[in-house]
Parts: C-alpha cells; structure tokens; sequence
C-alpha cells in the first residue's frame, strides 16, 4: 500500500510539470550574415534582393540573402534609412537635406517647398509619404504628393520629437522613430497625436522602426537590443543576440532582418514554438540564444 501511494505521488507530481509547461511563439536567433566594407543603416526590401544605406560611403547596396553584393548605387550624400514602392527607392540625403528617387538607372529629386534639415528616414505607402526631418524636429508627410503637412516641433511632450529619425506608414498611421526622446509616437493621417510607446523601457537612441499587423519594432542603438511591442504598447519581447549598435529592421518573407551598424552585420530573426513554464508566465523576455549560425 505504502508503495502504490508513493507511485501515484510520482505520477501527480510529474503530471502537474507537465501541466505547467507552455509554449509561446518568440522571435529567435537564426544566424549572422557579415557584410564586407558595409556598415548599414537602412534597411529596405527590392525586387532583386535587399537594400541597405551605407552613409559612411555614400551608397546603396543590393545584397542577396547571403550578403553578396549584387549592385551599387554611388555619389550620394549620406544616405539613411531608406524605403521603396513599386520598384521605386526613396533615398534622404542627410548630407545634403534632400530627398532623391532612383528607377533603373533615372534619379529624380523630390520637389518639397518647405526646405528639409538633415532628412534621416522616408516611409511611402501608394501616394502618402512621410520624411523624418532631424534637425527641424519634425516629421513632413502629404497624403497624395503635393500638398505637404508638418507634425511636430523640438520638446518632449507628446507630439514633440527630439530628433527623429525614422518613420512607417501603416493603412491608417504614422509611426515615428523618436530617436533621442528615446520613444516610438503614433499619429493619425491628419497629424493628430494618438500614443507614446516605450518611455519606460530606459531606451538609449530609437533609431528605427517596423510595424507590422500585430508588433511594433524600434532598435535601441546604444543599449545594442531590439523591442518588440504589441500594437498598444506593450513589450512583448527583448532580442539582443548579436546585435551591435542596430539602426533599422525590417521583416521579409517572415524573417526579421536587424542591420547592425558596428557590426558591419544584419542578424536575422525567425518566429518560433518556445517551452516555457507556467512561473515564467507572460512575463518579457530576451530572445534565447540557440539555433545560432554565424556566416563570415
């Protein structure tokens, strides 16, 4: 009897581990592809490959998903974080305080009125666009390329910005990169201030910035991490594996590409089932570190 009671312990202790196990799906890890003579700033997606701002030589690069080199853009003024629409690249010059296009082998410059100081990031979704403008502490947009509105002016209350650097346009928004107030803000299409995102998360220059249809992404380019936010604000996840000083990030056929300025390196990112148990909770957590692959 004394035995038997102590098998059915066993088997309702090992039970209630099991119970206790959960999965939940994080973003981890894949690997590191290094890139020769590159450091990237921007990040945006091509037809033929991918598209990274190197404002320390004064070009674009078009890498396949290995980090081969494919094609070159020179002779321009330190370009940023960059987008593309429709086989069209939109490049800020922040050298030179303007904005230029590139098709095929054509470059055009976009013609803006109100003059641009050191513009650092464009985001373009059919006819709206928006251009963080650093030095004027603001973020210019037009909602159908002709007539141009400005949100914003230097401060720290909401709707201010303190050197912006990046923006992204969902259907409805305009997310911006708040780099040196150390925040993500969320506006309507009229300019109107909807929500501030991560004040509390100790964030050392918020550099970039990705929205996808459930997460906002920003790199925290002096604590070396990417945030991962749900749409209302919450941290949900903590990646600093093999990042080094990232600017911009971008989610490509369900891979996260993080371009890591010093390390001359994007680290990729895949969603995946994680074991966690019931004590962990839904707590934050930073990406776990296996599964790493390092290509030189």
């Amino acid at each position: 009897m004394k035995q038997y009671i102590i098998i059915l312990l066993t088997a309702m202790l090992i039970a209630s581990c099991q119970e206790k196990k959960q999965t939940e799906t994080r973003w981890v890890h894949i690997k590191t592809i290094a890139l020769a003579d590159v450091n990237p700033i921007g990040i945006a997606q091509g037809e033929k490959g991918i598209w990274l701002s190197d404002g320390d030589r004064n070009r674009l690069v078009l890498i396949d998903t290995s980090g081969v080199v494919l094609k070159t853009i020179d002779s321009l003024d330190r370009p940023m974080h960059i987008a593309t629409e429709k086989g069209v690249l939109y490049i800020p010059q922040y050298g030179n305080d303007s904005v230029v296009t590139v098709l095929e082998n054509l470059r055009m410059n976009i013609a803006i009125k109100d003059s641009l100081d050191a513009p650092a990031g464009i985001a373009v979704k059919d006819s709206t666009m928006a251009i963080a403008d650093f030095y004027n502490n603001r973020i210019l947009y037009t909602l159908d390329c002709k007539n141009w509105s400005s949100i914003g002016k230097e401060g720290k209350a909401d709707g201010d910005f303190y050197y912006p650097t990046d923006v992204h346009l969902t259907e409805s928004n305009i997310w911006v990169a708040d780099a040196y107030n150390n925040r993500l803000q969320v506006f309507d299409k009229k300019g109107n201030h909807l929500k501030t995102i991560g004040e509390d998360q100790k964030m050392n220059a918020a550099t970039g910035i990705f929205v996808s249809d459930t997460n906002a992404y920003t790199t925290d380019f002096e604590n070396d991490r990417v945030l991962v936010f749900d749409l209302e604000g919450s941290l949900k996840q903590v990646l600093d594996t093999d990042i080094s000083k990232p600017t911009d990030l971008i989610i490509i056929d369900e891979v996260l590409y993080v371009t890591n300025y010093k390390g001359k390196s994007l680290s990729l990112y895949t969603q995946q089932e994680v074991e966690i148990s019931s004590q962990e909770g839904h707590d934050t957590h930073n990406d776990h570190h296996d599964h790493e692959d390092h290509e030189d």
